[in-house]
This record gives C-alpha cells, structure tokens and sequence, in this order.
C-alpha cells in the first residue's frame, strides 16, 4: 500500500521558510496532484516525499513505514522508498540507448540479467516505445524522451510515482496526449501518483483529488477536480483556477448595484454584507445585444473581440470594469452573438461565486484577472 501521510513538516533554507507545520494525507491507488505558483513548495515537498531532502521537522510516512522522521533522526534513501520519479529535464543518459536507460536501476539492483531483459522490455512496451530499444536519446523526440523516464521509473514496479512537473517542456499536443497516458498507466498498474505541476488544465484533468497551495507554501483547498473548480474555498483558488472576472458589488438596502446598475437574477443577489465580489467564469456570462423580454440585464460595451477558433472571447467594459466573456463560436453566430468593438451589450450571469471584498476593491477594483486578461 502507498499511502502517503505527511505529519506537520516543516523545510527551511537559510531564512526561507518553504513550508511550515504541512500535514497532508494521500490515498493508495489516486493521481493526486500538487497545485500552485511557481516558488511555492510543491517541488520541495515531492523532493521531501522521495527523500532526496530532509524535513526540518515533522514525519512522512510511506504505506506503514516511516521514511522520515526529523525528531528521531529517521530518512531512508530514496532506493528504499519503493518509488520512482520523473523529472522535467527528463534526465536520460545520452550515451545509452534506450533499452540500457530503462534497465539500469535493474542493474544496479543486481537482478539475474534476464530478468533485467524481460522487465525492461515489458516497461519499454508499456510506454509504447516497443521497436524503439536500440535507439540512443538523439535518435528520440521530446515527447519519446519522456517516455523511456516513465518507462525507466516504472521498471521496478514501484508503489508510488512521483512526477515533476514532466510535460512542461513538451509542445501542446503532446502535453495532451501524454497526460491521457499518464492516467491510463495508473489506472493500469494501480500505482499511487504524486503530480507537482503549476498547469491547471493538466491538474484537472488529470487528478482523482488535488491540493491547492499559496505562494506562501500554505494549503488552501484539497478536493476533487470538480470540488476544486465550482467550490473554491476562497479567492485565491477561485483566482488560481483560471481566467476570473470579479465584479464589485454594493449591498443597498437589499439592492445590489454594479456600479449604478442593479444586479439581475434573484438567484444571484449577495449575500449581507456591504462589500462583496461576483466571481465568475467567462463562460458563465451571457451576452445578447439586447435584454431579452422580461430577463433584466446589465449594459456593457464591447472593448475587444477576438476569434479564438472554437470561442469568441470578448472583453467588456461594464461601468468601468473589464471582463472577460467567452462564447462557444457556433453558438455566437447560430445565436446572433457575434460582436465588434464598440457594440453594445445586455449581460447576465449564473453560478457566482461570493466572497469578501476589501473597501478599497468596491470602490474602484475588480475586473477580469487570471491569463490574458
């Protein structure tokens, strides 16, 4: 079993303190992934986990054994964790081909060479680099590469696979095909994956449950793709998330204005409080070029529209606040939707998220934020 228990660690260098009394439990058998910005200590902690650093403080435990345990002074080395990791940089060696990569941990083992012959060639086939063993790395793309890192991790069937941020320096269309593979060995060899990555797409699609850390090294949300995405526990996650529109919105007397203009939908209104923020998704906008009978809407103006292939993404000034809305393209020109720069606009929203918001934000803040806003 790999179960993964992390017990209050805490992991400094110098005056930096990375993570700070960090407790987090991860189930045998799940794809669970580490989320957050760069420099946040999601690395730090896989490195924590494989054994590579060691805590300050606290205790991991791997399955029932403890591999760290700062207060008694217990680390085992990485090659008795049961474990395998992939790093970014891939990390093959150029001299070897790519049978010889895969089967030097089994060497190193000292395992009867044809049990070497026989494993290697099952992980080789695994990662479906079958017919391509006697190639050196420079014969190999990126993307094949990477395989023969996953295969060498997987050649001594390990319990847990820790995975660093290993898709990032591929191109977009093998970071897709790549992650499918990814979820589809798990699933495969029912082995427990550790995912650190900063790419949210990836993490979503990807994870059985994922943590959210803060640039601080915090721990701000655990939970399931979908738990995660429509129930952030607070701001930054929502922000974290993806592209995030945030409108201010005043409580008046049981009104909530946007700027000087009422919000529509009763489904919608805030909650008590003076200071709120609406976040939402630019999916979760509708635009018309007019209200539609009895459905009151806010009036907006087309800044910017841009054509994405599959959306239409617009940006949308609404009483001096910029948001960012996105229609499927069929849909924009089935439906009339299709706007240019300077259009007017009718807009609503559904599934709004609420959170608090600081004086300063109302009066003035807001707005659309998260990549390429």
């Amino acid at each position: 079993m790999a179960t993964i228990l992390v017990q209050d660690v805490s992991k400094h260098y110098g005056n930096h303190q990375v993570l700070d009394n960090f407790s987090l439990r991860i189930e045998h058998g799940e794809c669970f992934t580490l989320l957050g910005p760069s420099g946040c200590g999601k690395t730090v902690l896989l490195r924590l986990i494989a054994g590579f650093e060691t805590p300050d403080a606290g205790t991991i435990r791997i399955g029932d054994a403890v591999v760290s345990q700062a207060d008694k002074g217990i680390h085992l080395p990485p090659e008795q964790r049961g474990l395998g990791v992939v790093f970014q940089d891939y990390a093959v060696w150029p001299h070897l081909s790519v049978f010889d990569n895969v089967a030097y941990p089994l060497k190193l083992a000292g395992l009867p060479r044809q049990t070497i012959q026989d494993r290697a060639m099952e992980s080789i086939t695994l990662v479906n680099m079958a017919g391509l063993e006697k190639r050196l790395p420079s014969e190999l793309s990126g993307g094949q590469q990477q395989r023969v890192a996953l295969a060498r991790a997987l050649v001594a069937k390990p319990a847990l696979l820790l995975l660093d941020e290993p898709l990032s320096n591929l191109d977009a269309n093998l970071r897709e095909e790549m992650r499918f593979e990814i979820k589809e060995l798990q699933h495969k060899l029912n082995v427990t994956v550790l995912y650190v990555t900063h790419d949210q797409e990836i993490a979503l699609a990807l994870s059985d449950r994922l943590a959210i850390l803060d640039e601080n090294g915090g721990l701000r949300q655990t939970g399931s793709p979908v738990e995660i995405f429509e129930q952030p526990a607070d701001l930054f996650v929502f922000n974290f998330m993806g592209v995030a529109n945030l409108l201010p919105v005043r409580n008046e007397g049981g009104i909530c204005l946007v700027g000087s203009q009422p919000l529509p939908a009763a489904e919608n209104a805030c909650p008590p409080g003076a200071n709120k923020l609406a976040g939402f998704r630019p999916t979760d906008v509708c635009i018309d070029h007019e209200a539609p009978a009895g459905s009151p809407c806010l009036s907006g103006k087309v800044r910017r529209s841009s054509f994405l292939g599959p959306v239409m993404d617009y940006l949308v000034d609404l009483d001096g606040h910029s948001l960012r809305v996105s229609v499927d393209t069929h849909e924009a020109l089935d439906r009339n939707r299709m706007f240019k720069e300077g259009d007017a606009c009718a807009l609503s929203f559904h599934n709004l998220h609420w959170f608090d918001a600081p004086a300063d934000n109302v009066s003035a803040g807001g707005g659309s934020r998260g990549a390429g806003s």
